[in-house]
């Protein structure tokens, strides 16, 4: 009379078809989200593909799963038995966050290609305004920098725009025309 072991998790291989039904081939019954959400759980690996193609599946229906326990909301896991149920949803929302999480490096990868591809566009953008004789970014910036300097050595010299203006002035009121 020893005490019984809980079966060994076992994996499911859901097929969704075009209906939007899902059928557990493992029972050979149709299935439920929620049924899904009870078998992650309870611990079973599942795998949800598409009939038709074969196309994992698995990811949006855990985030499907995932949105309907949070729309119930936590009044729902409360009422219904406490913290068990707490513990099975973190269970659930544990799982669906390590399907769901790309690895790092394929991020990376990622970012890499697109930062690449933003450097690509800026260098083609850039030839074009060049060929079309249109300043670039670039080339505004330098002008400004320059126009900077320039304005920096002329009040250094006392020969800021206020002084050349009142120059101007009285250079004009002297002379006559």
């Amino acid at each position: 009379m020893g005490r019984t072991l809980p079966p060994a998790p076992e994996k499911h291989l859901i097929k969704k078809y075009a209906n939007r039904k899902l059928y557990d081939t493992n029972t050979s019954r149709y299935i439920t989200l929620d049924e899904i959400a009870q078998l992650v759980r309870e611990g079973h690996d599942i795998q949800v593909v598409d009939r038709d193609n074969g196309s994992d599946l698995t990811q949006v229906t855990l985030s499907q799963i995932v949105l309907s326990e949070e729309k119930r909301g936590p009044a729902r896991l409360v009422d219904a038995g406490g913290e068990i149920l707490h513990d099975r949803g973190q269970a659930l929302l544990d799982y669906v966050r390590g399907a769901l999480n790309v690895p790092s490096d394929i991020r990376h990868q990622v970012e890499r290609r697109r930062e690449g591809l933003e450097t690509m566009a800026d260098d083609a953008i850039e030839r074009a305004l060049r060929r079309l004789r249109i300043p670039t970014r670039k080339d505004i910036d330098r002008i400004n920098e320059r126009l900077d300097r320039i304005s920096a050595q002329l009040k250094r010299a006392g020969m800021d725009g206020s002084t050349r203006a009142a120059r101007r002035r009285k250079a004009s009121r002297r002379s006559p025309r």
